[in-house]
């Protein structure tokens, strides 16, 4: 800005001076020479001093047009509160643009907020004759959690209590429906979860077992108590259980069987104390689905019969039979007839001679294993 200063001065200094004769040395009163004519008043010093003019004028517009230096750009506070809108609003001519809307025909109204659009009124929604109406649910009141506890008082997660300070799922394994005690040192029939299915009660000292051990057990299927010392069996112990299919009292001390559901299938009885006496009449007739049969080391007279025909196995080693019937496997009164199931019969051990019943055996597939004389 200094510098335009004094270029302009220099101008006035320069123009404000009076013409100055310029003569070549050449140059004398009587002698004529080109350079002698050339005088401050010449047209090429005119031309000069319009080009300087321009310049001067164009240099000062510039410096008129220039914003304003600001010495500490950085540390410039954009939000300052010193603006002042209205100092800028004052220097806007308003009447201009009013007179040159008015001429084009159109109205302007100056507000601080457009105006409301005019509201239009929808037409009703169809609703489609399938749409499902909505019902708004009252809300329920919600039940607080509870959490499960150890119940060892009654029949809670571990089963119910056995009388022995725990319930029967910590003093035997329960597994979908299958509750093992075997060797727990039991002395009678734990009480057992209600949907047992499967119970294993072997090599424990059993002596008794009544009819409430099994009450209400609808779904239990297999008893096992092999290896007690079980002398007596109420007799309502099993007949109650509709659905009992497998039943093994092996080496028990059990003088007489008692009544068994027509459902069984598996029926072990080995090493005990069974007398021919003790034995209901016709005991397995009913069991239409009975294939193993285990009467083997008691002290039967004679062989429980009729047997059914779905019957596959029949042991019945050690025992004191002493003969034969020739309708105790076969009919009598049918020639024809044969017993295709039934392929191991094991009557060794006993005083019977095989060899003098063998009208006994002509219905069998097999002849029975037994004593010769």
């Amino acid at each position: 800005m200094l510098a335009v200063k004094d270029f302009f001065a220099k101008l006035l200094v320069f123009g404000s001076s009076s013409p100055v004769t310029v003569r070549h040395s050449q140059c004398s009163e009587t002698s004529f020479h080109y350079s002698c004519l050339y005088t401050p008043t010449s047209s090429l010093y005119a031309q000069k001093m319009a080009l300087y003019v321009v310049v001067a004028v164009a240099l000062l517009g510039s410096c008129w047009a220039a914003p304003p230096v600001d010495s500490d750009p950085v540390n410039y506070d954009v939000d300052s509160d010193t603006w002042d809108l209205n100092t800028y609003g004052e220097t806007y001519d308003y009447d201009d643009l009013d007179e040159e809307v008015g001429n084009a025909g159109i109205s302007i109204e100056v507000g601080t907020m457009a105006p409301p659009a005019a509201i239009t009124h929808l037409p009703p929604a169809v609703i489609p004759v399938n749409k499902a109406e909505e019902v708004t649910l009252l809300p329920q009141t919600t039940k607080p959690t509870i959490r499960p506890t150890l119940d060892f008082q009654g029949p809670g997660l571990f089963g119910p209590d056995t009388g022995l300070g725990m319930p029967t799922c910590l003093l035997c394994m329960c597994l979908s429906g299958s509750v093992y005690c075997d060797d727990a040192d039991l002395m009678e029939v734990p009480p057992l979860p209600k949907d047992t299915t499967h119970f294993y009660a072997r090599f424990n000292k059993i002596t008794a077992v009544k009819a409430k051990d099994f009450l209400n057990l609808n779904q239990l299927k297999r008893i096992d108590l092999t290896g007690n010392q079980i002398s007596k069996l109420d007799e309502d112990t099993f007949h109650t259980l509709p659905q009992l299919q497998d039943l093994f009292l092996a080496d028990n001390r059990i003088p007489s069987l008692p009544e068994l559901p027509a459902t069984m299938r598996h029926i072990d009885v080995r090493n005990n104390r069974l007398t021919s006496a003790s034995m209901h009449r016709e005991a397995f007739k009913e069991m239409k689905d009975l294939q193993f049969l285990y009467l083997s080391d008691n002290r039967l007279d004679y062989i429980p019969v009729p047997l059914p025909e779905s019957l596959r196995v029949l042991h019945l080693q050690n025992n004191n039979i002493q003969s034969l019937n020739e309708d105790t496997f076969c009919n009598s009164h049918d020639l024809s007839y044969i017993r295709k199931a039934l392929e191991d019969i094991r009557l060794d051990g006993n005083p019977v001679d095989v060899n003098r019943y063998a009208h006994a055996y002509v219905c069998l597939p097999r002849v029975p294993v037994g004593n010769s004389h």
